[in-house]
């Protein structure tokens, strides 16, 4: 056992705000997000990991209605749109689903990427030119699990236009909006994943999505393989 171990309270703390995040549309509460939870909060995201280091992110904190507003008409626009993807049952299924909170919600929060922060040759981005989007991607985790521990709901507003949002925040050229979130006090945090309950999708069994030295490899090779094997077949991690 390492002796950088966390103790058993702190590591189950970590793994509960795993399991319990919840991408959150239809429970916010009106309460406002305190000042200083906000800011442990962001200093959470500022600590994620990032390619070279650049740490690409910066954070758009939105508490405007009429920002609000003119983002919400977005996404309204691309939710139609997106409606016609869908035929019969399942298109009338999507038009019943609460897909943002964006007015609901006491704050907002665009999470962007700087394709320019560090220069023209960032360590580590040589050949995935993405490493900096996926970096910004960990920032909101890091945002996310934090916001769990201080009970605050996050909700990813993803059915957006990313050139008419960055038109509507006034990014600078180069800067990317990467998630627009919406942050709150919540009712409750659902058992199961929203889109799970209402029918949408189900989690896919951990069991079919791990290999073993390479696509498709089995997992009962070899000693340690074999009893990563056994661990999982004993049952996923709980869903909650």
């Amino acid at each position: 056992m390492s002796e950088h171990r966390f103790p058993d309270a702190e590591r189950h703390g970590v793994y509960r705000a795993i399991f319990e995040r919840r991408d959150v549309r239809s429970q916010f509460r009106p309460d406002p997000v305190p000042a200083p939870v906000l800011e442990r909060l962001l200093r959470a995201a500022h600590h994620a990991p990032s390619v070279g280091f650049m740490q690409p992110w910066d954070f758009v904190v939105i508490d405007d209605a009429r920002v609000k507003q003119r983002v919400k008409a977005l996404h309204a626009a691309a939710n139609a749109e997106a409606a016609n993807n869908y035929r019969d049952e399942r298109a009338e299924l999507y038009r019943r689903l609460k897909l943002e909170g964006i007015v609901d919600s006491p704050l907002n929060l665009c999470v962007t990427c700087d394709r320019s922060r560090g220069g023209e040759h960032v360590l580590g981005r040589n050949t995935m030119l993405d490493a900096d989007l996926f970096s910004a991607c960990l920032a909101v985790q890091n945002l996310w699990l934090a916001a769990r521990a201080e009970g605050i709901g996050v909700g990813w507003v993803s059915i957006l236009e990313p050139a008419d949002l960055a038109q509507v925040l006034g990014l600078p050229a180069g800067v990317v909006p990467v998630a627009y979130l919406c942050l709150g006090y919540v009712d409750e945090f659902l058992q199961q994943p929203e889109l799970q309950a209402q029918g949408w999708r189900s989690r896919l069994p951990m069991r079919e999505l791990v290999h073993g030295n390479g696509w498709g490899g089995g997992l009962a090779e070899g000693e340690f393989l074999s009893a990563l094997q056994s661990a999982i077949e004993a049952g996923d991690p709980p869903s909650r």
